[in-house]
């Protein structure tokens, strides 16, 4: 790692690194070196340190990356290697500096700053491995400081070796891979022991991430290994020894095309660029999962605004509050409805297409004001004033409410109902958000049931004290990030940073995943359900446009997307880049023998098979 004043690592420095016995006096300096970095590493706060601590505990996301440590030219040997399933990495910009001093990137070869610094060579020991982190005075970035191991031939050094048998052994690939985390703990708790006797402790269990921390005096540090040829033991149950698929986070999938290279030292290049890519437009190092990062980029806005004073930053939980007769599954589901087509939807049908909202969740977090505080509890009229005292809608909270029978409203009847809770022949009466509050007493052309407060029938109610736009900058960053990567045709970060959004937004829900105590304001059950009660309402008066201006309905709709059969010219995306637009996510053409299996179709499960049967993984959008 490059520091000011410093010998390259060719020089003396790396020799004092890996070559000269620690003397009593450079024992000191290391020490000292170590409360450098800690009083570096204090900027990040608390919070920080709860971050890092809370990562300790599993969860079930994914967490990997693709950067560009070596910067100079690569020779031709190693372009030759580079994996032809990334051709996208050709066209990025290349690393920048920005996760310098906060990650490093260790292969067989040497280790490197994710720029492309080498800074040494060969780190063949745990002993080693020891003295490099010590030595680089590595500080967080919205997340510990990072040493990514890539290669196998880099785990062989470090006595990482496991062998949990063949794929071809056993009937459940779940059990291969519990076999082989089990085992890869197993081996790390005992090859490990050097840099415990050297004053390093573990932070839970050692897998395919090692988090580590060290305290000198009243500053402690911490470090995150992440050991990327193990990244499968934790994120994927379906695959086995030398067949990664699925998404891993940062380091991309392998079916999609994005994951890092075969060779590793352009794996590692890739690696530091995709480290770097995080640090310069998310502010932050990715965390060991994509809902981790989505987290550290609001922890690190909370602390700016708790800091200045400006700006909502929401410091606790808002738990779901006790509910009498609480809906089964979610508050919002997401909508999931089929229709058997008719002669007038392939009327002159000559294409099958799927359009979605670009980004719906991201654009819908940072549109909405979100709760929080300690919620009221209001019944009878008390419950209907404050319905009706929000000065834009209903303000934030859970309306118990009577959802009136389908057949009783005249709704169009080529769409599906407009609540997922409601019932075609009876009333049902259930809990939903503000927005879904709202959302019914638009009228029926733009998505709702045009009712009068006094319809619902409201006799409960749980109200926020405060309400505000507490997404709106997190928003506003990933928004600004997922535009660079399409701009710069940067699919492995386009698809991290989905993953990042969709990941933090769907994992409010679960207190199991944010229980350190500086972490539980990342449970906010109530913000996903509003989120996607307002995914869904968009997506309804979007049907309802088109349906006004083409005369076409949907045949199907899942969450954010909708399908529909066109005629030759017709377009129903919006002519808009703007995320929560429509845009073309499929599109097939309608040969006869698809239009024969659209017209026998006798029910909805037949209209999906023919739906799916018709968008072929090759023709599908982002």
């Amino acid at each position: 790692m490059s520091r000011k004043g410093e010998s390259s690592p060719e020089s003396a420095e790396q020799i004092a690194l890996f070559d000269l016995a620690a003397t009593p006096e450079e024992a000191a300096e290391t020490a000292g070196a170590d409360v450098a970095d800690t009083v570096a590493g204090a900027a990040a706060t608390a919070e920080d340190s709860a971050a890092a601590e809370a990562t300790a505990a599993s969860e079930n996301e994914g967490a990997a990356t693709t950067v560009d440590p070596v910067a100079a030219t690569p020779s031709p040997e190693e372009s030759e290697a580079t994996n032809p399933a990334t051709p996208a990495a050709a066209m990025v910009p290349a690393a920048s500096g920005d996760a310098d001093g906060h990650a490093i990137i260790v292969t067989a070869a040497g280790s490197y700053t994710p720029s492309g610094e080498k800074l040494t060579g060969p780190v063949d020991s745990v002993e080693k491995l020891d003295k490099l982190i010590r030595w680089a005075t590595l500080t967080p970035l919205g997340a510990p400081a990072q040493v990514w191991v890539v290669g196998i031939d880099a785990c062989e050094m470090f006595g990482w070796i496991i062998d949990p048998g063949d794929e071809d052994d056993v009937d459940d690939m779940e059990v291969l891979r519990t076999r082989a985390a089990e085992e890869l703990t197993a081996v790390l708790q005992a090859t490990l022991t050097p840099m415990l006797t050297a004053g390093w402790e573990l932070r839970g269990d050692p897998g395919h991430v090692v988090h580590l921390s060290r305290t000198t005096g009243t500053f402690t540090s911490m470090v995150d290994i992440f050991i990327e040829p193990y990244v499968w033991t934790y994120w994927n149950k379906d695959f086995g020894w030398n067949n990664r698929v699925g998404d891993m986070g940062i380091l991309g999938s392998p079916t999609a095309g994005t994951y890092l290279p075969d060779d590793d030292l352009p794996a590692a290049r890739e690696l530091g660029r995709r480290l770097s890519w995080c640090a310069r437009y998310l502010g932050v190092l990715p965390g060991p999962t994509p809902a981790r990062t989505g987290a550290a980029v609001l922890d690190k806005i909370k602390r700016e605004r708790t800091r200045s004073g400006k700006g909502i930053a929401v410091t606790t939980g808002g738990p779901i509050p006790p509910l009498n007769g609480e809906p089964r599954g979610d508050l919002e589901p997401e909508v999931g409805w089929t229709r058997v087509c008719d002669s007038d939807d392939l009327t002159d049908a000559t294409q099958l297409v799927s359009i979605d909202q670009r980004a719906a969740y991201l654009a819908s977090a940072g549109m909405l004001e979100f709760g929080y505080g300690k919620p009221r509890h209001l019944t009878g009229e008390n419950a209907v004033s404050a319905a009706a005292s929000g000065a834009k809608g209903a303000p934030f909270g859970l309306w118990r409410i009577t959802l009136p029978a389908g057949n009783m409203l005249a709704l169009p009847a080529k769409l599906p109902l407009p609540h997922p809770h409601m019932l075609a022949d009876q009333p049902v009466q259930t809990w939903v958000t503000s927005v879904s509050l709202d959302a019914l007493q638009a009228s029926v052309a733009d998505g709702g049931i045009g009712a009068e407060l006094d319809d619902l029938d409201i006799v409960e109610a749980w109200v926020y004290p405060e309400q505000g736009r507490a997404l709106d900058k997190w928003a506003k960053i990933l928004r600004e990030g997922r535009k660079v990567a399409v701009e710069t045709g940067d699919v492995a970060m386009k698809r991290f940073l989905g993953a990042c959004y969709k990941g933090y937004i769907g994992r409010m829900v679960n207190p199991d995943m944010w229980t350190a105590k500086q972490m539980q304001h990342h449970h906010q059950p109530l913000w996903r359900a509003s989120i996607i009660a307002h995914c869904r309402w968009r997506g309804r008066r979007v049907a309802m446009r088109i349906a006004r201006e083409t005369g076409r309905w949907p045949v199907r709709t899942v969450t954010d997307s909708w399908v529909y059969l066109l005629a030759d010219g017709e377009d129903v995306a919006d002519d808009s880049d703007a995320l929560g637009k429509m845009s073309v996510e499929k599109r097939t053409v309608l040969t006869e023998a698809l239009i024969e299996t659209f017209t026998s179709a006798d029910d909805t499960h037949e209209m999906n098979l023919a739906i799916k049967g018709a968008f072929t993984p090759g023709e599908e959008g982002e």
